[in-house]
């Protein structure tokens, strides 16, 4: 009985087996929602390790619009409570004087 450890040809791993790894895409450009519509379109080719990092930089360069902290959000709703409503501070009163004939200079 032949052992199979010992490496006479059964099984095991084959040098140059397996799929090729493809080269890493180099790019000059900063911009990950750029360079994600590149992917997109097909211009570029790009393997997932570069497609995951630019999907997680973007919000970073692009954040929401109308994105904010808890502070900011609870500062805006306060400004918009106290704009309006049962407890809103009422307004001046108005001082208006009586208008001056002026004197006759007869």
């Amino acid at each position: 009985m032949v052992d199979k450890k010992k490496g006479n040809g059964w099984g095991g791993s084959r040098p140059g087996a397996g799929r090729k790894p493809k080269p890493p895409y180099v790019t000059t450009e900063r911009d990950p929602l750029e360079f994600l519509l590149g992917v997109m379109t097909g211009e570029i080719a790009a393997n997932a390790a570069q497609v995951k990092a630019a999907i997680a930089a973007a919000p970073y360069v692009y954040p929401k619009k109308g994105e904010s902290g808890k502070k900011e959000s609870a500062a805006d709703s306060a400004t918009k409570a106290s704009a309006g409503g049962k407890f809103a501070p009422a307004k001046a009163p108005a001082n208006v004087l009586p208008m001056r004939r002026p004197k006759d200079e007869d």
